[in-house]
């Protein structure tokens, strides 16, 4: 994926570690239930985990996400982006997928960036931040 696919609306880029799992299954949910509010204001929201694209329709179906996700298995996208790096997981420190957030303008260009989210209330606080 690159900018300029993005180009000509408002975009929410959000990077996540896993499909199916706890913390990702909310957030995904928390931009499912606020995707008609992040399109009022003219926001196309797109999911990139490491998950394989069948994992990723999976998800899609069983969690009615009305959003594109994007498969990045080398997470090559994730790395260009700085959304790869490490982290602390149960107290242990690992390199993996950073929790992260984008906002792109109407042009592709980055507005703001949010690394290391935290799942409960980050959409409800990136919905402020839009408005």
């Amino acid at each position: 994926l690159a900018l300029a696919d993005l180009r000509g609306g408002r975009a929410v880029v959000y990077f996540y570690p896993k499909a199916f799992t706890p913390g990702c299954t909310t957030e995904a949910c928390d931009f499912r239930d606020n995707h008609e509010a992040l399109a009022a204001q003219g926001y196309r929201i797109v999911g990139i985990s490491g998950d394989d694209p069948q994992t990723l329709r999976s998800f899609a179906q069983e969690h009615e996400l009305p959003f594109t996700l994007l498969s990045d298995p080398g997470a090559e996208v994730a790395k260009r982006w700085g959304a790869w790096g490490e982290r602390e997981i149960n107290g242990e420190a690992s390199v993996g997928p950073l929790r992260s957030t984008f906002l792109l303008d109407e042009e592709g260009v980055v507005e703001s960036v949010q690394y290391g989210v935290g799942v409960p209330g980050h959409v409800e606080g990136l919905l402020g931040a839009v408005r």
